[in-house]
């Protein structure tokens, strides 16, 4: 009782580090949910551009991980998300998991402020690596142009 800590400060719980997959295929939202849930993460999906967008002006995600296209469409929206978040929060990592992953795609998703770029098929492990990496390291600088 008299340890000099305030009575009622609540015991201080490790934070469990916010994620957010972004992807249109419903088993990989699923299977990273799980993992990384599993591995101590709370863990957010969205299969939709709209959906996505809510819960990142609701929430501060530590990471994204997010697909580059979303539903049918031909374009990739992921660049949208990808500005959003870095508006919204420029210390969010953001992992772009893409099986339309080209050279110039890439290129494109790093200068809009994606932290990396993996192309699907990954491993759960590999991306969990890959994650892990992010939150241990500082967030660049925001190199994109205003």
């Amino acid at each position: 009782m008299w340890s000099g800590r305030d009575p009622d400060a609540k015991a201080p719980r490790p934070l469990m580090p916010r994620l957010l997959v972004v992807d249109d295929e419903e088993s990989i939202c699923f299977s990273m949910s799980e993992y990384f849930s599993l591995h101590g993460y709370k863990v957010d999906t969205a299969s939709e551009m709209e959906e996505a967008e809510k819960l990142i002006e609701a929430t501060e995600y530590k990471v994204v991980i997010q697909d580059l296209r979303l539903g049918a469409t031909r374009n990739p929206d992921g660049l949208d998300i990808i500005k959003m978040i870095r508006d919204q929060n420029p210390q969010t990592r953001i992992i772009v998991l893409t099986a339309y992953g080209s050279a110039e795609m890439e290129d494109e998703a790093i200068r809009c402020g994606a932290d990396a770029f993996l192309r699907k098929p990954k491993p759960l492990s590999q991306v969990a690596q890959v994650v892990q990496g992010l939150l241990e390291s500082p967030p660049k600088q925001a190199t994109r142009p205003a």
